[in-house]
């Protein structure tokens, strides 16, 4: 008897939270994608544009300069941020098919679309691959001029998608949990490697 009367009383708490939870994320979804000016259209337009530049310019610059420098180090450094990045979309389109949401101007006519969106909602690709890059970068480059720009950044693509009506902040949470989470490990399994094959970490340079 105590514990049904302990599982219900868990349940009935559970319930409310997520309620509530699920209240709060619609409600700044509304106050964010709300208040629309031109200057934020044209914003979240080429914030959101700019995360596929960004994915291929990032391990394209360390691939060349590091070829032109001979230094295998930026060279391994590319390679393993295109293997962490395939490893953060696979994480996300899996997490897509498994929790199926549906995109939040589908289930809510008053949040306006401004930009397409493709799947499901939860999470966000374009912030995953947003958080991926910076948190990547800043693993490599360890200077606040390269952190602060990377993780705002990230978090204006974040921002972007809800403004634009094609995802929850949750959704923006999980991506950029999950791009964060991918880097990182990534980042670990790298160092791994080289310790596994006696190569020393080469120090990061202070700028390209």
């Amino acid at each position: 008897m105590k514990f049904l009367k302990g599982f219900f009383t868990a349940a009935v708490l559970f319930l409310t939270v997520a309620g509530n939870a699920q209240n709060f994320d619609i409600d700044l979804l509304r106050s964010i994608n709300n208040n629309e000016s031109s200057f934020k259209n044209d914003f979240s337009s080429f914030t959101s544009n700019s995360v596929t530049v960004v994915n291929i310019a990032a391990p394209l610059t360390l691939l060349t300069v590091g070829l032109a420098k001979h230094n295998k180090q930026l060279q391994k450094d590319a390679l393993y941020m295109v293997g962490g990045y395939a490893l953060s979309a696979i994480i996300t389109r899996g997490t897509k098919v498994i929790v199926q949401r549906e995109r939040p101007f589908y289930t809510y006519p008053d949040i306006i679309k401004r930009a397409e969106g493709g799947s499901y909602s939860f999470p966000s690709g374009h912030t995953s691959a947003a958080f991926y890059s910076a948190t990547s970068l800043s693993i490599l480059f360890p200077k606040w001029y390269v952190i602060a720009p990377s993780l705002l950044w990230a978090s204006a693509v974040g921002y972007s998608r809800i403004y634009q009506g094609v995802h929850y902040p949750t959704d923006v949470l999980a991506g950029a949990l999950v791009g964060a989470g991918s880097a990182w490990v990534t980042c670990k399994f790298q160092h791994w490697m080289d310790k596994k094959n006696g190569v020393k970490k080469a120090a990061a340079p202070a700028a390209l």
